[in-house]
């Protein structure tokens, strides 16, 4: 027959393993660094855009030199030095995570190293202007921060790498959004599947952490704002579908289109990209520069400043918004920047919304753009726990929970239909490159070394 548990034994058993406690604030104060590492990086993004910002108002037309040159910069020394520090890092996370890969390879996709690299290229990406976002690479920042911890920890400490890495790459979305629950529910639908019982209470409690750091540098403030959700009745149901339906579609034509182009298809661009990147990228670069001009500028950057006019009901938004943005975005990815795409995601599924709403339903406008961040944001990752989350605690949401997880679940959906799960697929092709080990070299014979992969397809 099992006793009730006794307080004081537990207590003393709890307080006289010194070494326990000891790791325990280890992991505990990385997760405040990288939570600080996560401010730090979005202090110098938007320094870094606030720059881009100055140059365009001073002469736009400097932007076609001035973006292309610092594109083909950013890839040239992300290719030489930094190729693990390329595309999103949610994907070299996942590939982290990968019990699959030798622990000696595992530093070519997460360390302090990288983080360092990250947080100064995905700066300058937005310094040239590219639609790009810190947020995906604030996982592989965060995840790197954490990773450093396993070097003061036991060898036998119950801390394992996985839930470090875990717990980083968790603790950088919910810095990087000020968004705690969003990292929670990140780090078990698409990180871990489900945390490991034994530390799922520190790796939470690291997640808060980190969360309040972002609180404690900017204020407890929602990233959007708080929007008034007007009441939706039976009338909304029609052109909630439609938004859902339209950003499942797109984004799973995105995710399909950047996942191929990054992995190989089509053919003969890649080839191209693959010989000469830093001519692609300066190309890329010209393109993204026009587009902007085109747009007024409102597709330049992360994309935040044309959601906040969305949903203030500001109309200053070209019509074709979401398809150059759409396009922006995914030529930043196929050059090969250190960047994210959640931001540049959550912008595109306003767009959607935004041009729903002002032909059906123009009284329901901030509720339609905030249901389409949540869809294309889901579709795009096909995480819809994580995308509506993220959204609620983005812009106060909580009276739409409904309506924003229906919309994400539908959305998700239809982009399965369409597209394979994108970071999976880039983890995956990232996990191909790495070169198998080499095999012992005989005694004062020639050693070999491996060929050092790209790593920069996400």
């Amino acid at each position: 027959m099992n006793r009730e548990p006794n307080f004081l034994e537990n207590l003393q058993a709890e307080l006289s393993n010194g070494r326990l406690w000891f790791d325990r604030g280890i992991v505990l104060v990385y997760a405040v660094a990288a939570g600080l590492f996560v401010v730090a990086f979005t202090l110098l993004s938007e320094w870094a855009f606030g720059l881009f910002e100055h140059v365009h108002d001073y002469n736009r037309w400097i932007l076609l030199v001035w973006t292309p040159a610092l594109t083909a910069g950013i890839v040239w020394l992300t290719r030489r030095h930094f190729p693990g520090a390329g595309g999103s890092g949610i994907p070299q996370v996942m590939v982290a995570l990968d019990p699959a890969l030798p622990d000696h390879e595992r530093g070519r996709f997460v360390s302090l190293r990288l983080t360092l690299a990250k947080i100064g290229l995905s700066s300058a990406g937005l310094m040239a202007g590219l639609s790009i976002g810190r947020e995906g690479p604030s996982v592989q920042v965060a995840a790197g921060v954490m990773q450093h911890a396993r070097r003061w920890l036991r060898a036998d400490s119950s801390m394992s790498n996985h839930a470090l890495l875990v717990a980083g790459g968790a603790a950088g979305i919910a810095a990087a959004f000020n968004a705690p629950l969003a990292g929670v529910v990140f780090a078990i639908e698409e990180l871990s599947r489900k945390l490991e019982s034994r530390n799922s209470g520190l790796i939470i409690t690291a997640i808060v952490l980190a969360g309040l750091m972002g609180v404690s540098a900017f204020g407890n403030v929602t990233y959007f704002g708080v929007i008034r959700v007007p009441v939706l009745g039976w009338a909304a149901l029609l052109p909630g579908l439609a938004v859902a339906l339209s950003c499942g579609v797109l984004g799973g034509l995105f995710a399909r289109l950047l996942a191929a182009s990054l992995t190989g298809s089509p053919e003969r661009f890649n080839q191209w990209r693959s010989q000469y990147p830093v001519r692609f990228a300066a190309a890329g670069g010209l393109a993204i520069a026009v587009i902007g001009l085109v747009s007024d500028g409102s597709t330049f950057g992360a994309g935040s400043h044309a959601v906040k006019q969305m949903l203030a009901g500001e109309t200053s938004v070209p019509s074709l918004y979401v398809l150059l943005k759409f396009v922006a975005t995914w030529l930043a990815a196929w050059c090969g920047v250190p960047g994210g795409i959640f931001a540049p995601a959550l912008s595109i599924g306003a767009g959607v919304g935004h041009n729903i709403a002002a032909v059906v339903s123009p009284d329901i406008s901030a509720a339609l753009i905030a249901m389409g961040m949540a869809a294309f944001l889901a579709a795009v990752t096909q995480a819809p726990v994580t995308a509506f989350i993220i959204v609620m605690e983005m812009v106060d949401g909580r009276a739409m929970v409904l309506s924003l997880m229906m919309a994400a679940m539908f959305a998700s959906l239809v982009s399965r239909m369409i597209s394979r799960p994108l970071y999976a697929t880039l983890a995956d092709y990232m996990i191909g490159q790495v070169p198998p080990a080499a095999p012992a070299a005989a005694p004062n014979g020639p050693t070999d070394k491996p060929e050092r992969g790209s790593g920069h397809a996400g």
